[in-house]
């Protein structure tokens, strides 16, 4: 079952990786409905392509730490890396789910725009299965 996991982990931030490469490199698929709005339609993040481009590097990192730690491939790293790493992806995801109370996340006050729609019907309920798998991942690693 945690090779399952893993995998599922792997696949996600992977996906998501390429996603934040293509817009990156000038994509416009999904763009629009990615960055939170208020209620006037003015984005309330304006990433430059820099920054989508190190947002991809830090979710493409995700996806190699849990094909790592799935033993499909060996890298050598401090054991502090695979004590605590695990946790920490998981806490982003979990943070990441409850929001901010005013944008994103579950409890977010600005729910009608177009990103208000598609946080709470995919990407807030995505970060919370994410967390809660690589709570799962790193919980099974302790038996």
């Amino acid at each position: 079952m945690n090779a399952i996991l893993t995998l599922s982990l792997c696949a996600v931030f992977l996906t998501l990786s390429i996603l934040h490469f293509y817009w990156a490199f000038g994509g416009k698929w999904g763009f629009a409905e990615a960055l939170p709005t208020n209620e006037k339609g003015e984005r309330i993040l304006n990433p430059k392509p820099i920054e989508s481009t190190v947002v991809g590097f830090g979710l493409l990192l995700f996806a190699i730490f849990y094909f790592t730690k799935g033993g499909w491939v060996t890298i050598e790293l401090p054991e502090w890396v695979w004590k605590y790493v695990g946790w920490m992806i998981s806490g982003i995801f979990i943070f990441r789910s409850i929001g901010d109370f005013k944008y994103v996340g579950f409890f977010k006050k600005i729910k009608n725009t177009p990103f208000g729609k598609m946080d709470t019907k995919y990407y807030a309920p995505l970060c919370l299965v994410v967390g809660l798998l690589g709570i799962i991942v790193e919980l099974s690693a302790w038996t």
